[in-house]
C-alpha cells in the first residue's frame, strides 16, 4: 500500500455510514481537539439565555447591582474566549479535512492505476474524472457542513436541555416532544433522499462523460459543420440532469418546510404554556424563566431543524462515498503482489495455444495461437479488422492474461510474473501519441527525472526530432495540451525519442505510422529502423512499407496464426498473405 492511502477493506458500497466513520478513523486527535474548542466557544449560545434571565429577574426583583455586574462580565469573558478558539477549531478540523481529502484522492488514483485495461476501456474518463473530483469534494464538503452543523445543535440541545431541568424541570417533557418528531420526519424522508440523490449522481457522471467526449470530437465536430448536432445531444443530457436536479431540489424543499413548520409551532407552544404558567401562576416561573423557556425552545427547535436540514447534504455525502467504494471495491484489477519480479529481460517470447475472450463476447479474440519469437526478432501482424492483432499486443504488453494457454518471457510463465517490473523493459509506440500539456523534456523523460539533457538530445536526435525541438526552443519548449502545437508526425517522433530513451527489450508498435503523410512517414520509419534494432519488436501495421522489412509476418484471421514466414517467403507461397497484397491493389496496404 503506497503511504497516504486508504486500505481497501475501509470501503463498501453497501454501507456508506461505516466507510464515511472509517475514512477518519485517523483523524480522531484533530477531531477531538476540534470538538473540546467548539464546545467552549460554542457556549455563548446557550450559557447567555441563562445569564439573560438572572439578569432580568435582577432588574424585576431590584438585586443588588454586583448581580448585574456579575452577569455582564461573564457575559464579555464568553464573546472574547470565541475568537481564539474559533481559530484552533478551523485550523484542527481542516487538518482532519484535508488529511482524508488528500489521502482519498490518491486512493482513488492508485487504484485507477491499479485497474484492467479493460475496465478503462469499459469506463468513461469523464465519469472516472468525476468520482476523483466532485465525489471527494462532496465527502469533505458534507463531512464539513455535517460536522459544522451537528455540533452546533447536539451542543445547543445538550446545554438547553441540561440548564432547562436545572432551572424549569416541569417543562423539560415539553422539550422532549421536538426529539422523536424530527425522528419520525427523517425517517419518513431518508428513503427518497437517498433514491432522488442516487439517480442525481448517475447523471452529472453521464453528463461528465459527454463533456469528456465533446471536447474529444471538437476537430471532428467541426470539420463536418455537426455543431448544431453535437448541441442538440449535449442540450438532451443537461435537460435530463435540470430535471433530476429539480426532482431532488422539490424533496429537499418539502423536508425543509415540514421540518419549519413542525417547529414554528411548536415554539409558539412553548411560549404560550410558559406565558400562561407565569400570569396564572401554575408553576413557579418567573419573568426570566419565560424568557429563558422561549429562548432555549427556539434554539432547541432550531437545533432540531438544523440537524434535519442535514439529512440532504449527508445523503449527497454518502452517495459519493457510495459512487468511490464502487471504484475502490472494484474487483477487474491486475494482480502483481507476491509475484517474481523480472529483473532482466533478453527478449524471447513464446506463445503455446494461447486463447483468449472478451468478457460477453460470441467467440474468442484468439484461439490456440503459437509463436515463438526470438530475441531481438521483428514480428510483424496483418490481417482484417479483427482477425485479432490488437490483441495479441495486449497480450504482449501484458494488459490481457490469456484464458486458455500461456505467454513465456525468456521461459518464465507470464502470469507467474509482476508485470510492472516487466513493462520497464518495454516500450509501447502507438498510433496516436499520447503527449503530456507539458514541454519536450516532460514528454521525453516521462518517468525518469535521472535523465541528463544529453541523453534526452541524443534520444531526441536518434528520432529525427531534434531538429524541431531546437527550432521551438528547446527540451524545455511547450508542446501544447495533448501536443496540439506539433504535426502528426512531430508528436510520432517525441514518441519514439520515448522509448528509445528507455532503452527497451521489447518494442511494440502499433499502427505508428498510419496517419502519416509520405514525408513524415519517411522520417519516422527511418527512426523506427534505429529503434527496432537489436530489440524484439511487434509490429502491427497496414503499410507494406513497414511490414515487408520484419524478420517475419505473422497473418492472423479469426483469432488463428494461419501462416508466418519473410515478405519474400510468403509472397513465393502465394498463400494468405500473398492474398492480402493483392486485395490491396497498389501493394501499400494488407490490410
Amino acid at each position: 500500500m503506497t503511504s497516504g492511502t486508504i486500505p481497501a477493506e475501509v470501503f463498501s458500497p453497501e454501507h456508506p455510514v461505516q466507510t464515511a466513520r472509517r475514512l477518519y478513523r485517523g483523524q480522531r486527535r484533530h477531531l477531538l481537539l476540534a470538538t473540546v474548542a467548539f464546545a467552549c466557544k460554542h457556549s455563548p449560545v446557550w450559557v447567555m439565555p441563562l445569564l439573560t434571565a438572572n439578569t432580568i429577574d435582577a432588574v424585576v426583583e431590584e438585586r443588588p447591582l454586583r448581580v448585574l455586574w456579575v452577569d455582564v462580565g461573564v457575559m464579555v469573558l464568553l464573546v472574547l474566549q470565541n475568537m481564539p478558539l474559533t481559530q484552533v477549531y478551523a485550523r484542527e478540523l481542516s487538518l482532519a479535512l484535508r488529511t482524508v481529502e488528500t489521502e482519498l484522492r490518491i486512493t482513488l488514483c492508485q487504484r485507477l492505476q491499479e485497474l484492467s485495461i479493460g475496465y478503462h476501456r469499459r469506463m468513461s474518463a469523464g465519469v472516472l474524472q468525476a468520482k476523483v473530483v466532485r465525489d471527494v469534494e462532496n465527502v469533505v464538503e458534507s463531512s464539513r457542513q455535517v460536522f459544522d452543523s451537528a455540533l452546533a445543535a447536539l451542543m445547543t440541545l445538550a446545554g438547553a436541555l441540561v440548564l432547562t431541568g436545572l432551572e424549569v424541570p416541569a417543562f423539560l417533557p415539553v422539550f422532549a416532544v421536538a426529539v422523536p418528531a424530527a425522528a419520525a420526519l427523517v425517517t419518513a424522508m431518508r428513503r427518497r433522499l437517498h433514491l432522488r440523490n442516487e439517480a442525481f449522481r448517475h447523471q452529472i457522471e453521464q453528463l461528465s462523460a459527454r463533456v469528456s467526449e465533446m471536447t474529444h470530437l471538437i476537430p471532428v465536430t467541426r470539420a463536418h459543420a455537426l455543431e448544431g448536432s453535437e448541441l442538440e445531444r449535449m442540450g438532451s443530457t443537461l435537460r435530463d440532469v435540470r430535471e433530476q436536479g429539480v426532482e431532488l431540489d422539490v424533496v429537499n424543499g418539502r423536508f425543509s418546510a415540514l421540518a419549519w413548520a413542525l417547529f414554528q409551532l411548536l415554539s409558539v407552544l412553548c411560549l404560550a404554556s410558559a406565558a400562561f404558567a407565569a400570569r396564572l401562576h401554575a408553576l413557579s416561573v418567573t419573568p426570566g424563566d419565560v424568557v429563558l423557556l422561549s429562548s432555549y425552545f427556539v434554539a432547541l427547535t432550531g437545533s432540531v431543524t438544523m440537524l434535519m436540514g442535514l439529512a440532504p447534504q449527508l445523503a449527497r455525502g454518502l452517495e459519493s462515498v457510495r459512487s468511490m467504494s464502487e471504484v475502490l471495491t472494484e474487483p477487474d484489477v491486475e494482480r502483481n503482489e507476491g509475484k517474481a519480479e523480472v529483473r532482466e529481460v533478453r527478449g524471447r517470447l513464446v506463445f503455446e495455444r494461447v486463447g483468449f475472450a472478451y468478457p460477453g463476447s460470441a467467440g474468442p479474440a484468439l484461439d490456440a495461437v503459437d509463436l515463438d519469437v526470438a530475441p531481438g526478432e521483428t514480428v510483424a501482424l496483418v490481417g482484417p479488422s479483427g482477425s485479432g492483432k490488437s490483441t495479441m499486443l495486449g497480450v504482449v504488453i501484458g494488459f490481457l492474461q490469456p484464458t486458455t494457454g500461456r505467454v513465456l518471457l525468456d521461459g518464465r510463465d507470464m502470469q507467474e510474473l509482476d508485470l510492472r517490473t516487466y513493462r520497464r523493459h518495454l516500450a509501447v509506440v502507438p498510433q496516436e501519441s499520447l503527449l503530456l500539456a507539458g514541454t519536450v523534456r516532460d514528454n521525453v523523460g516521462y518517468g525518469q527525472p535521472e535523465l541528463r539533457d544529453r541523453d534526452l538530445q541524443e534520444a531526441l536526435e536518434a528520432a529525427n526530432a531534434w531538429e524541431f525541438v531546437r527550432a521551438a526552443g528547446g527540451l524545455d519548449a511547450r508542446i501544447g495540451e495533448r501536443g496540439g502545437q506539433l504535426s502528426g508526425g512531430q508528436k510520432q517522433r517525441l514518441a519514439i525519442a520515448r522509448a528509445l530513451v528507455r532503452d527497451p527489450r521489447v518494442l511494440v508498435l502499433d499502427e505508428a505510422t498510419s496517419a502519416l503523410d509520405p514525408e513524415s512517414e519517411a522520417l519516422v520509419q527511418e527512426a523506427l529502423a534505429r529503434l527496432v534494432a537489436g530489440r524484439t519488436t511487434f509490429v502491427v501495421a497496414h503499410r507494406l512499407s513497414t511490414v515487408r522489412g520484419a524478420d517475419r509476418i505473422a497473418v492472423m484471421r479469426e483469432g488463428r496464426i494461419v501462416e508466418v514466414g519473410s515478405h519474400a517467403a510468403l509472397l513465393a507461397a502465394a498463400g494468405a498473405y500473398a492474398g492480402l497484397v493483392d486485395l490491396a491493389g497498389s501493394g501499400t496496404s494488407v490490410t
